[in-house]
């Protein structure tokens, strides 16, 4: 007698910050290429829920699941909960940030308590996120033996200004820089069971008060004239997490914008 083979499940991916802007553009591409996808929110459950639905219209499991980024019992709770919904995890993308306005010679400088909130969801909930990722392959491996084709992945969000430094958004860019170095220090010690990458944006969607006619002008400061789109980015995530060569590097996909030093932020230059 022949038995009936099991159907292949399908690679899933935790995408944080997945209810709206970039993160849910991101989810919805891994959905347009196969995968189920957990989307985490903090405070937008009916964004999020609207975006489950649409992954499912396209065909793919989804499920929303809340937490709290500034506090590692929730961080600990979410990536259990989606281990108990997704045991094909493959890939985790830290995309959930903050991004408040401080600069250290201004009437807004950095204080004890916004660097520490960006810390805690910028770096510290990734790094957790990560290592937790990291825990659970080392453990697949020793269940399922060294013969699969691909290796799970850490894609970290980060951004252009990281090699385009100005004095704006200091606690913002002091967690991006620490989690862009961690990309390297990670990649090494998670290797050969997890990769580790950084994906860097240029300026792609409208931010804090900035207006749609200074977005449009400022999204074309760049040598190629335009900067990266959601759907770049989220193109970008889908490839880097099914290539296998690429670990402890970032991609700029900013249409070279970070090739133009600026001393402002783009976005007080289009004003």
């Amino acid at each position: 007698m022949s038995s009936n083979p099991q159907p292949q499940e399908n690679k899933a991916v935790l995408v944080t910050g997945a209810a709206k802007r970039l993160g849910r553009e991101i989810a919805l591409e891994f959905a347009r290429q196969g995968w189920d996808v957990a989307v985490h929110y903090g405070r937008s459950e009916s964004e999020a829920q609207a975006t489950v639905a649409e992954i499912q219209r396209l065909g793919c499991k989804a499920v929303a699941i809340k937490a709290d980024l500034a506090s590692e019992a929730e961080i600990n709770s979410l990536f259990k909960a989606v281990l108990a919904k997704f045991s094909n995890l493959q890939c985790l993308i830290n995309s959930a940030s903050i991004f408040e306005y401080d600069r250290a010679n201004s009437d807004t400088p950095l204080n004890s308590q916004i660097l520490r909130d960006h810390m805690q969801v910028n770096l510290a909930a990734p790094i957790l996120l990560s290592q937790l990722m990291f825990e659970h392959q080392k453990s697949q491996k020793k269940k399922t033996g060294e013969g699969d084709l691909t290796i799970p992945s850490v894609i970290q969000l980060l951004d252009q200004k990281l090699i385009n430094l100005n004095p704006d958004y200091l606690s913002y860019t002091l967690s991006k820089a620490a989690l862009l170095t961690s990309v390297e220090v990670l990649a090494v010690d998670f290797a050969p069971h997890l990769r580790v990458i950084g994906l860097a944006p240029g300026i792609t969607l409208t931010s804090g008060d900035q207006t749609e006619a200074g977005f449009t002008k400022a999204h074309q400061m760049t040598p190629l004239g335009k900067s990266s789109t959601p759907s770049d980015i989220a193109k970008v995530a889908v490839f880097l997490a099914g290539s296998n060569a690429i670990t402890g590097t970032t991609l700029y996909v900013d249409g070279g914008q970070h090739l133009l030093p600026s001393s402002r932020d783009v976005m007080f230059k289009t004003s």
